[in-house]
């Protein structure tokens, strides 16, 4: 028997968008004029093949283009990319929930799918009778749900609840019992889109918990998630999703390291930054950001060197009526997102820190703790307790090698765009003098 569960070939999907006019008063000489236009243009598709739709315009889009791969038993695979680039379309065909316009998929075993967590659960029933109800949508039998119904409701957390309407549960608990149901599944082939997006942090980690108790169990699983902490400590391989066509697979590090790369490179770097998505009043807002390695240095960016002084200018624009005291910080973060470091002025300047329209901010690190590699960075502006400005991740800045703290030594190899160093000495009892770290 063969150990691949999953083989796509050639996958395609193509969707045909048809856009009516919205338009509710039309004159007779248009409506002719539009008569016109789509006898010819169903002319044109009868000729070429097409299939005929109505509508002002029509608009090909290929969801999905020229997929192949294999997924062996027992894999846990995750798949990666931005909105849009073709994830939970490919679950969907895998699921059998949509068709494929083109290729074919092979597929080994009973499938599961987590791709709307809540899906068949009825408001007017109780938690303890969706609980059968939605077991049976996703294919447990009565038996099956019987014999696990203790570990679902313990699970989800909803004993006092279960005889309770779910329209009257919060959108925590009706989650919580919905994913708990869909995760007590047993199939040979687990699909889950998403799942982790929702819940508090605790109910979060025991969603990812439950994943991996059953990757444990040699099920194969394909995780779609946004979250890439979650996927490097889920998933052993990885696939990289860009505008509906396989980009990159591998090694979920790798993968998880090209796509980052990939998605950073449309931040900016340094420069005006007006154009930025962002929250806040904005009143004041930030419109340009500088790197300097030394006070004063250049009106250009220049990248921080680890263990130099750096200088972050900000340069703020908006409403000159509008001035006061303000709370600032700046937040790093390495490539899975995680925060690094914040600078906050609240937090190490005893002044008071005034902000108008024009005003440049300098923020100075005397030894910049970064190791080499890439960064986003986060930015956030309160004038007089109003948040002006949030700009989350949206931009990223490289960080070049240097020595490290003054020493002699640059950071040690492998350690690139993973730590933030801290200055320190080291002191043996057998040689009396210090050194600093290396």
């Amino acid at each position: 028997m063969s150990d691949v569960v999953i083989r796509a070939e050639g996958l395609g999907k193509k969707y045909v968008i048809g856009h009516e006019s919205t338009e509710r008063y039309t004159a007779l000489r248009d409506v002719l004029a539009q008569q016109g236009r789509r006898l010819l243009r169903s002319a044109r598709d009868m000729a070429a093949g097409r299939a005929l739709i109505a509508g002002e315009e029509r608009e090909e889009f290929w969801a999905l283009k020229d997929v192949n791969f294999e997924i062996k038993r027992g894999e846990v695979v995750g798949i990666i990319g931005r909105n849009g680039a073709g994830k939970s379309t490919l679950l969907k065909v895998l699921s059998r929930i949509t068709e494929p316009s083109e290729g074919r998929v092979i597929i080994e075993g009973r499938v599961a799918s987590l791709l709307e967590v809540g899906t068949g659960f009825h408001p007017e029933l109780t938690g303890r009778e969706n609980i059968y109800l939605n077991g049976a949508i996703l294919g447990m039998t009565r038996a099956e749900i019987r014999r696990k119904f203790d570990e679902i409701v313990d699970f989800a957390g909803v004993e006092k609840f279960l005889d309770t309407p779910v329209k009257r549960y919060s959108s925590g608990m009706y989650v919580r019992l919905a994913f708990s149901v869909a995760a007590h599944l047993e199939p040979e082939i687990l699909v889950v889109d998403e799942v982790l997006a929702v819940g508090d942090a605790e109910f979060q980690k025991k969603c990812l918990g439950k994943m991996q108790d059953v990757a444990g169990h040699g099920r194969t699983v394909l995780f779609v998630s946004h979250n890439m902490a979650a996927v490097q400590n889920l998933c052993s391989r990885a696939y990289f999703f860009q505008k509906g066509r396989k980009y990159a697979e591998g090694n979920t590090i790798d993968v998880i390291k090209q796509y980052l790369s990939t998605d950073c490179s449309e931040l900016v770097t340094a420069g005006y930054i007006s154009d930025k998505p962002r929250k806040g009043k904005q009143d004041l807002y930030f419109h340009r950001v500088l790197f300097n390695k030394t006070s004063g240095s250049s009106s250009e960016s220049n990248p921080p060197v680890t263990g130099a002084p750096c200088e972050i200018s900000l340069k703020l624009k908006g409403d000159p009526e509008v001035r006061g005291s303000a709370r600032m910080g700046i937040t790093f973060k390495d490539a899975f997102g995680n925060p690094l470091f914040l600078l906050a002025n609240e937090a190490s300047t005893p002044s008071i820190l005034r902000v108008e329209d024009g005003s440049c901010v300098v923020c100075r690190i005397e030894k910049f703790p970064l190791t080499q590699g890439k960064y986003s960075i986060s930015l956030f502006l309160e004038v007089d307790g109003v948040i002006q400005d949030w700009i989350e991740d949206g931009l990223s800045v490289e960080v070049e090698a240097g020595s490290f703290f003054g020493t002699s030594k640059n950071c040690p190899s492998g350690w690139e765009g993973k730590a933030v160093l801290v200055e320190n000495s080291w002191k043996s009892t057998l040689q009396e003098r210090n050194y600093h770290a290396s």
